[in-house]
């Protein structure tokens, strides 16, 4: 049990758990996720960090099949510039693995944007906390949990 199922648990809402054998080798965990379980890539979300203004760290939820992109985010943010958080600093600020950063049960409460596309299905996948664990909740009961602003910042 991971805390973003604990999370999830403590909060009452409906979600599914979904599991699969992680490949080592594969180069993109997202993309590998939606592959293995025969998913529509634009309905499996990564979490990603960001640094803004080169000082704050946020969160950024995109789907597997688009980019995260970085000015939107930042314009989102009310912030000049962002870019791609150090791997260390994301693991060090969520308490997850790269890979498997859940946007849910993170050890610091960061600020978090996920893509408006979200609300074009009834349910998205994010990861749960590990590789190869995928959690299926609505993208309403996603963004009450994590306080997230919905934003267009995929591309």
């Amino acid at each position: 049990m991971t805390p973003a199922i604990k999370t999830l648990e403590k909060a009452r809402v409906t979600f599914d758990v979904v599991s699969y054998e992680h490949d080592p080798r594969s180069p993109a965990y997202g993309e590998e996720a939606a592959q293995v379980l025969g998913l529509n890539p634009r309905e499996v979300f990564k979490t990603l960090l960001a640094r803004l203004d080169g000082d704050k760290l946020v969160v950024a939820i995109v789907p597997v099949a688009g980019q995260l992109d970085l000015k939107a985010l930042a314009k989102a943010a009310g912030a000049r510039k962002a870019s791609m958080a150090e791997p260390q600093d994301a693991e060090r600020a969520t308490g997850y693995v790269v890979g498997g950063i859940s946007p849910l049960g993170q050890k610091k409460r960061l600020a978090t944007f996920i893509d408006i596309s979200c609300q074009d299905y009834p349910a998205i996948h994010v990861s749960g906390g590990r590789r190869g664990l995928e959690i299926r909740l609505a993208p309403d009961d996603l963004t009450k949990l994590t306080g997230a602003r919905l934003a267009p910042i995929s591309r």
